[in-house]
């Protein structure tokens, strides 16, 4: 019996074409315990594209994001009902680049229909998201200075439950492009990031997205994981970041075990905000 899956993905993301009743039958075949659903809420285009009076930069530059968590929300609340007494559902969110609006993002996370939300950096300011990114272009070292000083401000403001895959940009610098990273010159800064969090009572996910991807390791790996441990971390969620039923629980247990490796014997998940512990 797998414990969690706490980050997965329906059609309400743009990214994925998931029938949520396929993924609430797929969470119950794998006897999770918990079963958060977290579709895609990007701050920096939560209003229409008017609204911002910009311009789209590429076919999936997609607004509206407003729509999708409405959407969301019911869809959650059917989910919950449909898995009642057989699954524990989770009603969450993955609140993209919560830096582009504090204020708004804060007003989400204090929504009653949500249990979890997961705070996640995709892109920095007048950049696309990291998937799009041509590293052959990109200064690597300038790009990673901008992404761990902007999570640690995301860390300090501290309005969400758990702080999604640390290190996301190396799953296409590492991955895709190639192009090895020694994060040591960050160090400093993910520390001081993974500390503001634990002063808050905020966790951190282990995201298992990367076992299935060319990088070949979670996010974050297992050093950063025994970091967060080091510094007193206790709050760790599990999450494949599944967008299909075929990837829904694919990596949980071979992060359930570096979990155990790191100190951990109990991983959570969040009800209204609130951790819940499962022993592993």
């Amino acid at each position: 019996m797998l414990p969690m899956d706490c980050h997965t993905h329906t059609s309400c993301s743009p990214d994925s074409t998931a029938d949520w009743q396929a993924m609430c039958k797929k969470a119950e075949s794998l006897g999770l315990q918990a079963f958060a659903i977290t579709d895609h809420i990007e701050l920096c285009r939560f209003w229409s594209q008017g609204f911002y009076d910009v311009p789209a930069r590429n076919d999936e530059d997609f607004f509206d994001y407003s729509l999708r968590y409405e959407r969301a929300m019911q869809q959650n609340q059917l989910a919950k009902d449909m898995l009642s007494g057989k699954v524990q559902v989770i009603s969450g969110i993955e609140m993209g680049e919560p830096d582009a609006d504090f204020a708004l993002a804060e007003s989400l996370w204090q929504d009653k229909r949500l249990d979890f939300v997961i705070a996640s950096l995709h892109e920095l300011p007048k950049k696309l998201d990291f998937y799009f990114l041509d590293y052959r272009q990109e200064d690597v070292h300038a790009l990673l200075d901008d992404y761990f000083t902007t999570i640690l401000r995301i860390c300090e403001w501290g309005k969400f439950d758990v702080l999604g895959h640390i290190t996301y940009p190396l799953r296409y610098i590492e991955g895709d492009a190639g192009i090895p990273v020694d994060l040591s010159p960050w160090r400093d800064c993910i520390a001081a990031a993974f500390e503001a969090l634990i002063r808050q009572g905020r966790g951190i996910e282990l995201n298992t997205s990367g076992y299935r991807q060319t990088y070949g390791k979670p996010f974050p790996d297992q050093t950063l994981l025994q970091l967060y441990r080091d510094l007193g971390g206790r709050l760790l969620s599990l999450g494949s970041d599944a967008h299909s039923p075929a990837d829904l629980g694919g990596g949980i247990a071979q992060g359930a075990a570096i979990a155990k490796a790191a100190g951990f014997d109990k991983v959570c998940y969040f009800l209204r905000h609130e951790p819940h512990f499962i022993e592993i």
